[in-house]
């Protein structure tokens, strides 16, 4: 398989990272060291601002990274939605225990509850030993009203997708560029989700769930997650440019991903360039992709 150069972002450029690319539950283990086996979380700087997609497990070693840079952190944590594997990592996000960070969690109401109902939830004894309430960090929880906000020079929107309870998408715009991130939708040719098709229109990069092959799909029906070629379709009839395949199923190892790559390349097209999301890669915005 094709594989591309590692990308190095300079101080001034605006840039993602993945350290969270696999859905439902993490999958440690042999057979996963390349793509990764943590839940969703997604890095992404830019104009200033410091953007964190999703708190799945991933976030762990952000959080660690991000202490070794030694400096006062001010974060934005946008969730896409409130099931575990998007909110699991939270209670090990070693920022929010230092006052000196500034961590601005936001979000759209959960199922059943609100997203500070949800997120203390997960942290209430006997599932975690230390409360939400109890976090020295400046974490502020702000739930969103709003499908169109400003972060700094940043604008950011949101649609809702098909997923079940209450889940969106989020695209920001750079100067540099747009960046899509839509880890939980069951893109379906015989359904019309026109939200979604705009928002990822013409799009830099999009991140897209793409948990399912073609032949796994139909007993996945109304789960609410993406099957590959109708993925595919999406992404080349918005514009998108790059699209990353995203969400990976636990029990897809490295060997099956490389094989849904493939394939996933020779539907694209030549206007499409196709990637696997894969924990540690770093993707710049503002330049073309480097050579495979």
């Amino acid at each position: 398989m094709e594989q591309h150069h590692p990308e190095r972002p300079t101080e001034n450029s605006a840039w993602l990272k993945f350290w969270g690319v696999r859905g439902s539950i993490p999958t440690p283990g042999p057979g996963t060291v390349r793509y990764g086996g943590n839940t969703s979380c997604v890095e992404l700087r830019a104009g200033g601002e410091h953007i964190i997609f999703d708190a799945g497990s991933g976030i762990r070693p952000l959080g660690l990274a991000l202490l070794a840079e030694k400096r006062d952190l001010n974060l934005n944590l946008l969730l896409t939605h409130t099931h575990w594997d998007h909110i699991q990592g939270f209670p090990f996000f070693v920022p929010a225990y230092q006052a000196r960070h500034r961590i601005h969690i936001m979000g759209y109401e959960g199922a059943m509850h609100d997203l500070q109902t949800t997120l203390a939830g997960q942290m209430e004894n006997p599932y975690f030993p230390v409360s939400l309430a109890q976090m020295p960090g400046n974490i502020i929880i702000e739930e969103l009203q709003s499908s169109e906000f400003k972060l700094g020079p940043l604008t950011v929107r949101s649609c809702k997708t098909k997923h079940p309870g209450v889940t969106v998408g989020y695209r920001v715009d750079a100067a540099e560029g747009s960046v899509c991130y839509v880890p939980d939708h069951e893109s379906t040719p015989a359904e019309n989700w026109k939200a979604v098709d705009e928002l990822i229109a013409g799009a830099d990069v999009l991140m897209l769930d793409s948990q399912y092959t073609a032949e796994e799909y139909p007993s996945k029906k109304g789960w609410g997650h993406g099957c590959l070629d109708d993925v595919v379709r999406v992404a080349r009839d918005a514009g998108v440019k790059r699209l990353f395949l995203f969400h990976h199923d636990p029990s897809h190892d490295d060997a099956f991903l490389d094989r849904m790559l493939d394939y996933a390349r020779k539907l694209a097209g030549p206007e499409l360039i196709v990637d696997a999301a894969k924990e540690g890669e770093v993707v710049l915005l503002g330049r073309a992709p480097v050579a495979k």
